[in-house]
């Protein structure tokens, strides 16, 4: 199960920078999926759900601030989504401290799928104009 949060070159947007960051991040998540696998405590997956939390604000500030200095359009729209993300993972650690959520597999698939989803969908449309502004 644990392969399905491997980094493949399928999900490379072709920025140097942000696929980097990309890989990060589903180490990151497979990180936290193998430690709720392993029955690791509440105290080491809730520091490994900060550290995702943590370095996903800073990749999307990355992305933002790419796509703010290269007057990329859609930036509004593409920060809405990562806001919308932000939120919903904010509340699911404010629910998961408090004890009335638990780290399941459902929880795993919903950031993959958010994941995957993101990078070949949203991110996608931006890599070719970030491309062309000769951005890596």
């Amino acid at each position: 199960m644990l392969s399905m949060f491997e980094w493949s070159n399928d999900y490379s947007v072709g920025i140097g920078s942000i696929d980097a960051q990309h890989q990060n991040l589903f180490r990151i998540v497979g990180e936290l999926f193998a430690a709720m696998s392993a029955g690791q405590g509440k105290a080491v997956l809730a520091r490994t759900l900060d550290r995702l939390i943590q370095y996903t604000a800073s990749h999307f500030a990355h992305e933002e601030r790419l796509m703010g200095l290269h007057g990329y359009p859609d930036l509004a729209a593409h920060k809405a989504e990562h806001d919308a993300l932000t939120k919903k993972v904010l509340q699911f650690q404010t629910d998961y401290q408090s004890g009335h959520a638990a780290l399941t597999t459902r929880l795993f698939l919903f950031l993959k799928d958010w994941l995957v989803i993101h990078i070949q969908g949203t991110d996608r449309k931006y890599a070719p104009y970030l491309i062309r502004k000769a951005v890596a």
